[in-house]
């Protein structure tokens, strides 16, 4: 094994099913033998321009085997693109709703539940549908989801003019010379991946195009450029927390030390009025883990492992 090699335990498997007219991406550790009414499956869906496969190193983390799945979401990854101009949240949910319907569900067990994790995209995301579709959750977790600075009516006019020029101009994504430079670009977001992890990742994070007169392709980014695009939609604070309110589900929220949320938003979001929001969730355990940033799941897989193993566990 060369020292840059990322000794994988616990080996994922790789399939596809469809899911609302897109080939849908899954990964699965472990399997159905493994589940139980404590043991619940563990589905797990990441943030923007993340995959599946980042939480290898959670996976592998566990103390033990448990059937965990976890989808790349619509334009991210292995799953296709539906090709629009722009993302909605909605279909987020209609897609995880979709893909558990035929994943864990598929026998219409109305008293099955799973165990449902999501990071930042995919936190908001499983707030969301834990607050809608709360008799399915047994246990929820949410790593750094914090959702987004409330908006105004007033600012409607100006973020429909950016939308639409943004429409007017083709929506891009740097590429890289080589697998090695994906795996700089990752640690040169996230200086606390170690080298060894992001050289494991970014053959996971990318692709290689096909050659050109000879020339070895381009890596790019497995995202979809349009996910960068502005949504003409407000972020729409109280109707998120009316949801919120109707989780049932005790979770656990989980934050590095070291996330700024002042970098993303300024003074327009802070991490108190997140919490504030967050108390009107009923049952809340909260976590902060160190030295950790924004990918958590990156910076301490091993701890976080432990926590949300105890937290699944009811100790």
């Amino acid at each position: 094994m060369s020292l840059d090699a990322y000794p994988v335990r616990r080996p994922g498997r790789s399939r596809f099913i469809d899911v609302r007219g897109l080939r849908y991406h899954v990964l699965e550790w472990g399997d159905a033998s493994l589940v139980s009414a404590e043991r619940p499956p563990l589905v797990m869906l990441h943030g923007w321009m993340d995959v599946a496969a980042s939480f290898q190193f959670v996976v592998d983390a566990l103390s033990s085997d448990r059937h965990v799945i976890a989808l790349d979401w619509r334009g991210f990854g292995l799953t296709e693109s539906p090709g629009a101009d722009t993302y909605w949240m909605p279909d987020y949910l209609g897609d995880l709703d979709a893909a558990l319907d035929q994943l864990v569900f598929a026998d219409g067990a109305a008293d099955r539940k799973i165990d449902l994790l999501g990071h930042s995209m995919g936190g908001n995301v499983v707030m969301l549908y834990a607050g809608v579709r709360p008799e399915r959750i047994r246990r929820l977790v949410n790593l750094e989801g914090f959702g987004m600075p409330r908006t105004k009516p007033t600012q409607a006019p100006k973020r429909l003019l950016q939308w639409l020029d943004e429409l007017k101009e083709p929506a891009l994504m740097r590429d890289y010379a080589s697998v090695e430079e994906v795996a700089e670009r990752l640690r040169k977001t996230n200086p606390l991946l170690s080298p060894q992890r992001a050289s494991w990742l970014a053959p996971h994070w990318s692709r290689q195009r096909e050659s050109i007169d000879g020339q070895p392709g381009r890596w790019e980014i497995l995202g979809d450029p349009a996910h960068k695009r502005i949504n003409p939609h407000l972020y729409q604070r109280d109707e998120v927390l009316e949801c919120w309110k109707l989780i049932t589900a005790k979770l656990m929220w989980v934050e590095g030390d070291q996330t700024d949320i002042a970098k993303w938003w300024g003074t327009r979001f802070t991490k108190e009025e997140f919490h504030e929001r967050l108390s009107v969730v009923a049952n809340v355990e909260k976590h902060v883990l160190g030295p950790a940033g924004h990918m958590l799941h990156h910076d301490q897989p091993e701890e976080l492992a432990r926590r949300l193993e105890a937290f699944l566990s009811g100790q």
